[in-house]
């Protein structure tokens, strides 16, 4: 599968900071970096195509680019958004797989918690990550870096509308689990379709009722009724974690 993103493209520039996630935005061949600014000793080690223009800036620079609050660590690339991926496109590239998995976000707006889905996402090899296009945060540099570099290595896929995309991908052999605290039965109770989309919702709302409604079937993580509800980035781990347990080879 390619490297890719939103279905909706921004026209402003991102601003993509700290090792990690610049280093591997630099492996990304779909990603097209117009400037790399750093602080001096900060690209040792780096491989940099001769193509990116460079600039040595004071770390003051960099903090008034990104924030004081940023943890830059000395470098800070100004790229344009990644090329679109559709949805289309990842139906066609899961077609033949015997097994695949895809989260998709309803209502999950703090681009943190969507940077630390990605990151699991990659973890445990998903296929895409689906948002909104309305209402989900954009991508940034914010986001990048809680992803720690999986925005390079996934889709993450903009929709208009998430009923609909789900039953495109119902159509396309996938079944569409959502993830609610008040299900009756916890996942590791159930077999796991080979080929699973798992709705997560906000913390506090949760899933909308035409999103509820378009799953399959509902389902919950076995925590502690005291507590009534995960992080939905914890959640999102967690449920991935189950789906590898129950089709660790696939």
């Amino acid at each position: 599968m390619s490297r890719h993103t939103t279905q909706k493209q921004a026209t402003k520039d991102v601003l993509i900071y700290g090792r990690h996630p610049v280093t591997l935005a630099l492996q990304n061949k779909a990603r097209k970096i117009t400037e790399l600014y750093y602080t001096k000793g900060a690209i040792e080690a780096l491989k940099i195509p001769t193509t990116i223009p460079t600039r040595l800036v004071q770390k003051e620079y960099l903090d008034t680019l990104v924030g004081k609050e940023a943890v830059h660590q000395g470098l800070v690339a100004r790229c344009e958004p990644l090329p679109a991926y559709t949805l289309e496109q990842l139906i066609k590239a899961t077609k033949t797989d015997k097994s695949s998995v895809v989260l998709i976000l309803d209502q999950v707006t703090d681009p943190h918690n969507i940077g630390a889905i990605l990151r699991s996402a990659v973890a445990f090899d998903a296929a895409a990550v689906i948002i909104p296009e309305a209402g989900a945060p954009n991508e940034t540099g914010t986001l990048a870096k809680s992803a720690s570099g999986a925005l390079e290595l996934i889709p993450l896929i903009r929709v208009p509308n998430l009923s609909r995309a789900m039953e495109k991908l119902k159509e396309n052999d996938f079944w569409c689990i959502g993830m609610d605290g008040y299900a009756t039965n916890c996942i590791g109770d159930m077999k796991l379709p080979l080929k699973s989309a798992f709705v997560m919702g906000s913390e506090g709302s949760g899933m909308r009722r035409l999103t509820q409604e378009s799953c399959d079937y509902t389902t919950k993580l076995p925590i502690n009724p005291a507590i009534e509800s995960l992080n939905v980035s914890n959640a999102a781990a967690l449920t991935l974690y189950e789906f590898r347990r129950q089709h660790p080879d696939q």
